[in-house]
């Protein structure tokens, strides 16, 4: 029974912080299609997503929170356990959604991936325990568990 409790356990705190992070994309999407304005989410530290995370309504487009000018929709002021990574793959650091609802990275739609891992395993057992969290360009977010260490799309082969 050890063993298995311990994945349980395991698996539902990834679960949690996967979660966690779609309700933070959630309601930084529905608050830009609410004010028809830009929402941001982005690293707390400005750096690394694991110490936390900030969504604010982007009033003065620079893509960073100013108290003065923004509004803040939501913080995870609070790190993740240190046995988790959070990586978001391409070039931007944070995402963006604008006021009708569509991701944008740079300068047009885009889709955009941030995957949480843990970092206190390895072999075959870390790729049960990573979480791709996956926005498309249309905005819509899902979580899938890849089956590959190369599946960075959650293609098909990929659990949802």
């Amino acid at each position: 029974a050890v063993p298995s409790f311990t994945n349980f356990k395991r698996n539902s705190e990834l679960t949690a912080a996967a979660n966690s992070f779609v309700g933070m994309l959630a309601a930084a999407r529905g608050e830009a299609m609410k004010s028809s304005t830009t929402a941001v989410v982005l690293p707390l530290d400005g750096a690394n997503w694991a110490n936390g995370w900030i969504a604010f309504l982007d009033k003065n487009f620079d893509g960073v929170y100013n108290a003065d000018t923004d509004t803040l929709i939501m913080k995870k002021d609070e790190s993740l356990p240190s046995y988790f990574s959070m990586t978001k793959l391409g070039t931007a650091e944070s995402f963006k959604y604008n006021g009708s609802g569509y991701s944008v990275t740079g300068a047009g739609f885009g889709a955009s991936t941030l995957t949480i891992a843990r970092t206190d395993i390895t072999g075959s057992e870390l790729l049960s325990q990573t979480r791709r969290v996956k926005v498309s360009s249309t905005g819509r977010v899902r979580v899938c568990t890849p089956k590959t260490s190369t599946d960075t799309l959650c293609s098909g082969t990929a659990v949802e």
